[in-house]
């Protein structure tokens, strides 16, 4: 089985960014970037996170909190494949 690296799930965070015409860099002069998608390393494992205001408030998407780099894959993977399919997009 393939291991899952930070590049591949960093590539798929900057992909998810394009996708729904968020900023691609987490902060700004000092200020969260409203709507960008990240990854977050924390407790010894990896979690898609989301700026929902300015000061760098964030919510977990996925709602799984912190997994393994190979769960956050997937996860990542089914999320973008339901927002093609909720813009009417063939993946």
């Amino acid at each position: 089985m393939q291991r899952i690296t930070d590049k591949q799930l960093d590539s798929l965070c900057e992909h998810l960014n394009r996708l729904t015409n968020n900023p691609l860099e987490p902060w700004a002069n000092g200020r969260a970037n409203v709507g960008n998608y990240h990854i977050s390393h924390a407790y010894g494992g990896v979690c898609l996170m989301r700026h929902v205001n300015a000061s760098g408030g964030a919510t977990c998407p996925l709602g799984q909190g912190h997994g393994t780099k190979r769960e956050l894959y997937n996860e990542m993977h089914a999320y973008i494949k339901g927002l093609l399919a909720a813009q009417e997009v063939t993946v």
